[in-house]
């Protein structure tokens, strides 16, 4: 399969490249300047919750296509929201996701829980936006940035009051750990190929520091695995396309959580 990592990175910087032509990032720092945006701890729900959900609005995938091409993201979120998800995440890359910043917005005004921006972010401008849009944290894919590129944006995140999810493939990704980064994911999916091994989590989970706060995602399907990745060391756990392909996300995850606690 082609990689279709590096074909979304490329896409993406000519993708902010024109965002910074319309909307110059000196745009956004005067907004930001006089704006003010609730922030709300993914680490510190993430720590209270007994189950660790982060739900994730996900309408399509490269691999698959669409999931859910209907979906409304304030309608999902609220579901997610009352069902009882920890977190939330919300895709805002358009081409492969079908996911947009407008998603991002209606979703952090909708819900008082956490919510993340999962994008590509490959260029600070996108942290920007991800502030302004209402977002609580960021992802950080290590491969789609350097080290410097990482240190620099979890830098800045800190800087504008947001929290970063660090995101690992492999173990030469380790490096990118700094003291900086408290929280730390392990996607099950590789970028490249989109194949799924659930495995991944386990084989990598001894080469994190315990001091942070570690989260599995992609491919979790079934609350067994959740116990086992919980009893493994994880507190979070990633979940989009097994709620999202339902007709019904909030009503899937319902279910979901009641037979995590039956086990």
């Amino acid at each position: 399969m082609q990689d279709i990592l590096n074909e979304i990175i490329t896409h993406k910087k000519r993708e902010v490249a024109r965002q910074k032509e319309e909307h110059p990032l000196s745009m956004l720092e005067q907004r930001l300047s006089t704006e003010s945006v609730p922030f709300y701890s993914l680490k510190t729900a993430l720590e209270k919750s007994s189950t660790g959900i982060i739900a994730e609005f996900k309408r399509r995938s490269p691999s698959k296509g669409w999931i859910n091409r209907s979906a409304e993201a304030t309608t999902v979120v609220q579901a997610y929201e009352l069902a009882g998800a920890a977190a939330l995440s919300v895709l805002t890359d358009e081409p492969y996701f079908g996911g947009t910043l407008t998603d991002l917005r209606a979703a952090t005004k909708s819900v008082s829980i956490p919510v993340m921006r999962k994008e590509f972010i490959v260029d600070e401008y996108q942290i920007y936006d991800a502030k302004l849009s209402g977002a609580s944290a960021i992802l950080l894919i290590a491969a789609a940035i350097t080290k410097e590129e990482s240190k620099r944006f979890t830098e800045l995140a800190g800087e504008l009051h947001l929290e970063v999810l660090l995101e690992l493939h492999d173990e030469r990704e380790t490096e990118y750990i700094t003291e900086h980064n408290r929280l730390i994911g392990i996607n099950n999916r590789n970028l490249g190929s989109f194949v799924t091994d659930i495995q991944k989590s386990f084989r990598m989970i001894d080469l994190l520091p315990r001091e942070a706060l570690l989260i599995s995602e992609s491919g979790i399907s079934d609350p067994q695995v959740v116990r086992e990745l919980r009893d493994a060391g994880y507190r979070g756990f990633l979940i989009g396309e097994n709620f999202m392909k339902s007709d019904d996300p909030g009503e899937s995850l319902g279910a979901f959580l009641k037979d995590i606690e039956r086990l």
